[in-house]
């Protein structure tokens, strides 16, 4: 049992959201949702160096860093992926966001790694190590993707209170403007996300917008989730307590190729009524592929799904031509900071 002791005064944001800051005393804290202080924040950019939303944000906060500071926080901004960003690529030879697994972390085949894998290890000192009490406490990883996806935010865990409770408050935040918000995780799809390393990552994925290309509204979007974050994070360290709340997120079932002809070429593409459709029911019996001749494939589940980065430019290598996902509720308990 816990008292709450509650100031007489609210804290209201400037988008109408009132929130009230309490003082609390007792015991089993942990059980309530007692959390420590945010303290170090990194924002990344160029992950993908053709992405360049976060590439343009990030190099204008290093410059302009008042502009994102928190009182008693760490914010710093990075560039995770500095010569494919030189390049304007994707990568140079392997892709930087997957990286982040035990195995590439911990190899020392010192001068024979690819680029990426050796930029891993490097950053996973910096902001790491995975998994470690020293690791950063946030990681906001931007991303642009070629889909009509609009503000989507990623989650890697459907456990993480204090992520799922940021989810929900960016997303009131923005509103009218919708933010949906992706669960990556499934057993049978593995990212190892440059993010990973930190304790509570969070991507944030704005479309749609062409590789090497920076578009003004896409931009405003991007800025504004992470002012949001950062105004959570503000909000939580001065003692805000966040009630109990529930979410809906799009949880990822499986990704989904192209069909393709016995030499491995693409035989069919994106049907006209999937295309842009992200976040849209696809219902048995939707059509999903157009061939040339004009035969189509259609979806021959048992159940209504919603796909999502259809046909998003970079996944054409990965053979895949959008990810199927289901609707599920996560639930958080009431969190407040423990260290005010």
């Amino acid at each position: 049992m816990r008292a709450v002791f509650q100031d007489p005064s609210s804290v209201c944001t400037p988008q109408g959201l009132c929130l009230r800051r309490t003082l609390t005393f007792g015991v089993n804290m942990a059980a309530s949702g007692s959390i420590p202080a945010i303290r170090r924040v990194a924002i990344f950019g160029g992950t993908h160096g053709n992405e360049l939303s976060g590439v343009f944000l990030v190099k204008h906060w290093l410059k302009h860093g008042g502009e994102i500071a928190r009182p008693g926080v760490e914010v710093r901004p990075f560039i995770t992926n500095p010569k494919a960003v030189e390049k304007c690529v994707r990568y140079i030879d392997t892709d930087l966001n997957r990286v982040f697994d035990s195995q590439s972390l911990s190899s020392d085949d010192v001068g024979k790694l690819p680029y990426e894998i050796a930029q891993a290890q490097k950053i996973n000192s910096l902001f790491g190590p995975k998994g470690s009490k020293d690791a950063y406490d946030v990681i906001l990883d931007l991303h642009n993707t070629t889909a009509h996806m609009g503000a989507t935010l990623i989650l890697e865990s459907s456990t993480d209170d204090f992520n799922i409770q940021m989810c929900k408050y960016i997303q009131k935040s923005m509103a009218p403007l919708p933010c949906a918000v992706l669960l990556i995780e499934q057993p049978g799809v593995k990212y190892e996300t440059t993010r990973s390393i930190a304790k509570h990552p969070i991507g944030v994925e704005v479309g749609p917008q062409p590789q090497g290309v920076i578009r003004a509204d896409i931009l405003y979007i991007m800025k504004i989730v992470v002012q949001y974050a950062l105004d959570f994070m503000q909000y939580f360290n001065e003692g805000i307590e966040f009630p109990p709340c529930s979410i809906e997120v799009y949880r990822v079932l499986e990704k989904i190729d192209y069909p393709r002809d016995d030499n491995g070429d693409l035989s069919a593409v994106i049907h006209p009524t999937l295309q842009d459709q992200d976040w849209k029911p696809l219902n048995p019996g939707d059509p999903m592929f157009i061939a040339m001749d004009g035969s189509i494939t259609y979806y021959e589940g048992e159940e209504t799904v919603y796909p999502t980065f259809v046909n998003e430019a970079a996944y054409y290598e990965k053979k895949q031509a959008f990810v199927k996902t289901e609707k599920v509720t996560l639930t958080a308990q009431s969190i407040h900071c423990n260290s005010v």
